[in-house]
């Protein structure tokens, strides 16, 4: 159709200079502006889409100024010069607007253009006009699914009407036509597996596409899902079309309670073991496997003592029985356990109604050879540390699950103080106890004690031994000697002696420090605390040595009490408390000697020693004789006394460091009579008549027995060697330390001769005495003082 379009207006020209651009002279407008009086209305023009006849005339305009000189047509905008390009011309000469190529609505739907009048000149005769173009829509295409598959779920059983899933479509037509007015269909069902179900079960919705079931009977446990065919049509279903598909499954319900399968069993257990599995129960599920409506839950509805646990193997679905605390076959034999199952989620109401599932398991336990069992394990034992040998410790430690018969054994005792008897277990003392041994912690000392029966199998358990400890030693005096200062005017003036005791509390301290009043002479002893005292003189006293006797007991049960003998000098003391020297104290005394004198004295003391060195000079020259033949080898006079090459290192016997070290006390009742004046030993304090005992030794106790004879046994050496050793060390009727110790008594009547007699029945005549060149470097001397030549 070609609109012709005519513009009159009266213009007002004004006389103005032009301006034109080279390429696009119209835009532009010059100095004298066309006023039109009156426009043409263009409508849009309406061209279809996908034409065949191009180029197609579309609309033509005409200028008013036509008439008035020539005029050339212009047009610009997108589909001319602007994207996309080339769609649309214009005759410059005619006016005529024409489509060069078929438009696509899908792309473009309208076009805006802008058409210009001008003079040859390029001047803008008018205003522009603009054009509408509107592409109208053919149904040029089909609609298409969003979805090449669609899935959906629903539930086995549900009732008609149930929705189930929806499905959309799209169509690029004019939505505001019917090229895309979309119809929804089902055109094909298929069961999964196929055939199991003919009827039609699902409908859809033809407008916005969502599926529902239409009847029943989905049964799970005979169709798993739908495979249905679904089409999609324009113009309300009566245009174009496309086709679908939708998947759908049958999800399950839990509509069936698992089945014991079979319900009865008989399993075996093995006593003493736990943690292990002794037996599977079946069970049968015909809902969905591997969900929660098929999971088994199993219990147990009558072990109270909760020896057995049954759990659910999740890939089986079977019920695992399994012993979780040991059983004992003395106790019983067999058990009988009743199972039940149900499903891990909750039984839907559309199930059928039955009663829960149960199963009956037999329990056999089997017997074995139980290793024996101490009543107690450590075996706890107290008992004093001074507990008389053989006494019973403990008994009935240990007992036999199967009453065979056990023997027993110590497998371990560091200090060898405990016997057993093998055949009832026993435990007595084999020796007193020492509290003091290394092996004894915080008063508990620990053995190990084994027992096996008679198939061998063993045990063994910690006796754990708690010593009390008992009074068994006196408490010891010390120092045993020191010095008390003379002057009468120094206060507080005596020796502070403490006491020491081997024994622990409550048998140690507070100590009583006494003196007897027949042994209490010019002394008394004043208690400062619980465990020292003071010894005062009662008069003053003459400078000299002391011997002073002192009773101190303990506070053990029963009490033991000693006396010590503390040996103390009474000295003159300066200023400062400390015994002066002799020449001090003399120089110091009051009563004061001249200088003269004091020379005097000096030079007859030196005097005294020079002749006394040379006694001594004297008497070993006239020891000095010859050996003579005839007279034998230890007989005769020498000119060298073998004697003079002999050399003393050290002396090893006693003294006064050994009267010292090995001080004699003296145990008696302190509230017997006193001795006789005069009946004491010498220096000692000490009455004759009673038995010097060593003061490092225990008193008031009877001397222990000695072995007498080995034992036959050498396995036993070690037991004969310790308890002579330990009873030498206790027995307080021996000497000191450096005395000879008789350990037995060797009898009369001995064969070998007398070594008095060596040599002394034969002379020397008679005595080949080349040998003692034969003894080496030593007795070179010897052999060259009887060499014959």
């Amino acid at each position: 159709m070609i609109l012709e379009v005519w513009s009159s207006a009266k213009l007002h020209h004004n006389e103005e200079e032009l301006h034109t651009q080279a390429l696009y002279p119209w835009r532009s407008q010059g100095h004298g502006l066309v006023r039109m009086k009156r426009d043409w209305i263009i409508p849009p023009i309406r061209v279809l889409e996908n034409s065949k006849q191009v180029p197609e005339d579309l609309v033509q305009i005409k200028s008013d100024k036509i008439f008035t000189g020539e005029v050339i047509y212009k047009l610009e905008g997108p589909g001319v010069d602007q994207e996309p390009k080339n769609l649309f011309e214009i005759d410059d000469k005619t006016g005529v607007i024409r489509s060069k190529r078929p438009l696509d609505r899908e792309k473009y739907s309208s076009f805006t253009l802008k058409a210009f009048a001008l003079s040859p000149s390029g001047e803008r005769l008018e205003n522009p006009t603009t054009i509408e173009i509107m592409v109208l829509d053919q149904n040029d295409n089909r609609p298409a699914f969003t979805q090449s598959q669609f899935v959906g779920t629903v539930s086995e059983f549900s009732v008609p009407g149930t929705s189930v899933m929806s499905v959309s479509a799209t169509d690029a037509d004019d939505p505001m036509t019917e090229n895309a007015a979309l119809s929804y269909s089902i055109i094909g069902q298929e069961s999964i597996p196929a055939n199991t179900v003919t009827k039609t079960m699902f409908g859809i919705n033809n407008q916005t596409g969502a599926i529902y079931t239409r009847d029943v009977g989905l049964d799970r446990e005979v169709v798993k899902g739908f495979r249905l065919k679904l089409q999609v049509a324009d113009m309300g279903g009566m245009g174009l079309t496309s086709e679908g598909v939708a998947i759908i499954h049958v999800s399950d319900i839990n509509n069936h309670a698992p089945q014991f399968s079979p319900p009865l069993y008989s399993m075996t257990a093995v006593e003493n073991r736990q943690e292990y599995e002794i037996g599977r129960v079946n069970v049968t599920d015909r809902d969905d496997r591997g969900t929660g409506n098929w999971e088994a839950k199993y219990s147990i509805t009558n072990d109270p003592e909760g020896n057995f646990a049954i759990t659910t193997d999740p890939s089986t679905n079977q019920g695992v029985l399994t012993v979780v605390k040991p059983l004992d076959y003395e106790a019983q034999s067999e058990y009988v356990l009743i199972l039940t199952v149900e499903n891990v989620n909750t039984l839907s109401n559309k199930a059928p109604n039955l009663p829960v599932s149960t199963a009956t398991v037999l329990v056999t336990v089997v017997n074995e050879n139980e290793a024996p069992r101490f009543r107690e394990d450590p075996i706890q034992i107290v008992v004093p540390e001074s507990v008389v040998p053989g006494t019973l410790l403990k008994s009935n430690i240990a007992f036999d699950p199967d009453n065979s018969d056990l023997r027993y054994e110590i497998s371990r005792d560091p200090e060898r103080w405990l016997d057993i008897d093998r055949d009832t277990g026993d435990i007595m003392a084999r020796r007193t106890f020492n509290m003091r041994s290394p092996h004894v912690k915080n008063h508990i000392y620990t053995a190990v004690v084994k027992v096996t029966d008679a198939g061998g199998v063993s045990t063994t358990a910690t006796a754990a031994i708690t010593l009390k400890e008992t009074n068994d030693f006196p408490p010891q005096l010390f120092p045993l000697s020191g010095s008390v200062c003379r002057d009468t005017g120094r206060m507080n003036s005596g020796l502070v002696v403490t006491a020491v005791d081997e024994d622990f509390p409550p048998h140690a301290a507070p100590f009583i420090f006494e003196m007897p009043d027949y042994l209490s002479v010019n002394w008394t002893v004043v208690q400062v605390n619980d465990t020292h005292a003071l010894l005062q003189p009662l008069v003053e006293l003459e400078a000299g040595e002391y011997a002073v006797t002192v009773l101190v007991s303990d506070s053990g049960s029963p009490v033991l009490s000693a006396f010590t003998q503390v040996n103390i000098t009474v000295c003159l003391c300066d200023s400062f408390g400390d015994c002066k020297s002799e020449a001090g104290a003399i120089i110091g005394s009051s009563v004061g000697i001249s200088f003269i004198a004091l020379i005097i004295i000096m030079a007859s003391i030196a005097l005294l020693l020079l002749l006394l060195l040379l006694a001594v000079a004297v008497t070993a020259c006239g020891r000095r004789h010859h050996i003579k033949k005839g007279t034998g080898l230890l007989v005769g006079e020498s000119e060298d006394d073998i004697r003079d090459n002999v050399l003393n290192y050290d002396e090893q016997g006693g003294g006064e460091e050994d009267e010292n070290a090995f001080n004699i006390d003296m145990l008696w009742n302190p509230h017997d009579a006193p001795p006789a004046p005069g009946s004491y030993y010498p220096g000692s304090g000490v009455p004759r008549g009673k038995q010097p005992l060593r003061k490092d030794a225990p008193h008031n106790l009877p001397s222990p027995i000695y072995p007498r004879r080995p034992p036959a046994d050498p396995t036993d050496i070690e037991d004969y060697i310790n308890d002579g050793l330990e009873a030498a060390d206790n027995d307080p009727n021996v000497p000191p330390y450096d005395t000879a110790l008789i350990y037995d008594y060797e009898g009369e009547g001995s064969l070998a001769g007398s070594l008095s007699s060596i040599a002394s029945g034969s002379s020397d005549g008679d005595q080949d005495y080349d040998y003692l060149n034969d003894w080496g470097p030593r007795f070179q001397k010897l052999a060259n003082m009887y060499d014959p030549r």
